[in-house]
């Protein structure tokens, strides 16, 4: 069993995308797998400093004082604030209990990940769930875009085994940091298909809520980013509006593409926008809608289409990067041309359509997360990641011990006297 350290910039109560799940999924899996786990994260109001949930450790950094502005999307200033807090509080956290590994969740964290390899001397693990190169479709247009693509590489370079979510990102990271694939392991996001089960009830309420009277109901829930691809979805709610009339479409989530989307979608009253939604709320709006939506032109994993999945409602999902390797097509859902809105609504308008098809794609798929997506099977295959990990860290410290010491002289005998 391993003593983990966790270090992640968002973890629950505080949750802005999918990271965070994925992380307190982990953590807590690993835990009752018998592991012993610590998450240094973020403070967020409300929520203690320190606390034992769920059989994790949690130690919450609280912000310093200086306030930093990161308006055009250039965290830089902020997170190096974040990883001075955030190294003190995982000092602390250090002082009352040893630790085997460090896993680093993304680059918000590299800083502090590397410092803690070299001060607790143990290996480094890194999660990379995608890169500033693939948000922005290879360009980086500012100094601060290129500042973070050399802080991933990086952090791929200092950690002794990476994890990525699919082969598609182990090739992306392969190409754009020239990271050996030998020390990169891919282990997939899952899904806890409980979490996800929703009731006739919260079903029903959401219907009347959301959906029109005797039309379908489309939703999509995700951060509001550019590379999500929420503009093509709402391009193709006119193509979709005319063959389905009484269509609504549902977005859920925040970002800062939020107010050029509403622009964007100001004549398509069909549309509406939600905020953010966690809970029970966005597993009901799931379960109510006829079709999910995953529209993205960059998606390394696409966690969001599997809970989907898991609330039984079908996937119209972009063919792109780890989509590719999660939805079959007309199996476990239907896929189209990334950037393509009327791509989109054929294949959302095949689900909608049909509802026997429907049906058999959603049944599909569940079996599926069900089978292949499950945390305790993803906990085992990242706890067998810690384990080469320290079984590499130990091969360097005896090679560099066997140095050190072929470095001392031989001792000399001494000549007899007379």
């Amino acid at each position: 069993m391993s003593r983990v350290l966790m270090l992640s910039w968002e973890y629950p109560p505080l949750l802005v995308g999918g990271l965070g799940r994925h992380v307190h999924a982990l953590a807590t899996t690993l835990a009752r797998a018998g592991h012993e786990v610590t998450v240094v994260t973020r403070h967020s109001p409300g929520a203690l400093l320190e606390e034992y949930t769920e059989g994790v450790r949690v130690v919450r950094a609280p912000d310093d004082p200086p306030a930093f502005d990161t308006a055009g999307g250039d965290l830089l200033a902020w997170a190096v604030a974040f990883n001075h807090t955030l190294t003190r509080a995982a000092l602390h956290a250090a002082r009352t209990g040893g630790f085997d590994v460090v896993h680093a969740h993304d680059w918000l964290v590299a800083h502090t990940a590397v410092t803690l390899r070299e001060h607790l001397d143990v290996p480094l693990v890194a999660t990379i769930h995608a890169t500033e190169s693939g948000r922005h479709q290879g360009y980086l247009p500012a100094a601060h875009n290129r500042t973070i693509d050399d802080v991933e590489r990086w952090l791929t370079t200092e950690a002794v085994r990476v994890i990525v979510c699919s082969g598609y990102m182990k090739r992306e990271i392969g190409r754009l940091f020239a990271t050996s694939a030998d020390r990169v392991d891919v282990v997939p996001n899952g899904v806890d298909a409980l979490r996800w089960r929703v009731r006739p009830r919260a079903v029903a309420a959401a219907r009347s809520r959301y959906a029109g009277d005797d039309g379908p109901l489309v939703s999509y829930a995700g951060r509001l980013v550019y590379e999500k691809g929420v503009q093509h979805l709402i391009e193709a709610v006119p193509a979709l509006r005319s063959r389905f009339p009484g269509l609504r479409v549902v977005i859920a989530g925040d970002g800062p593409h939020r107010a050029e989307l509403e622009t964007l979608a100001a004549s398509a009253p069909e549309v509406s926008f939600t905020g953010f939604l966690g809970g029970h709320e966005l597993t009901a709006l799931m379960g109510a809608s006829d079709c999910y939506v995953v529209p993205s032109i960059y998606e390394p994993f696409g966690m969001v289409a599997l809970e989907a999945a898991a609330a039984g409602t079908p996937v119209a999902a972009a063919g792109t990067g780890g989509l590719e390797e999660i939805i079959e097509h007309g199996v476990t859902g239907v896929k189209f041309t990334p950037g393509d809105p009327a791509a989109l609504a054929e294949a959302t308008g095949w689900v909608l359509g049909d509802r026997d098809y429907a049906r058999s794609l959603a049944l599909r798929a569940r079996e599926r997360v069900r089978a292949d997506f499950n945390w305790p099977a993803i906990a085992t295959r990242t706890a067998a990641v810690y384990d080469s990990a320290r079984a590499t860290d130990a091969d360097r410290v005896s090679r560099e011990a066997e140095q050190l010491l072929s470095r001392i002289p031989a001792p000399t005998t001494p000549h007899p006297a007379g």
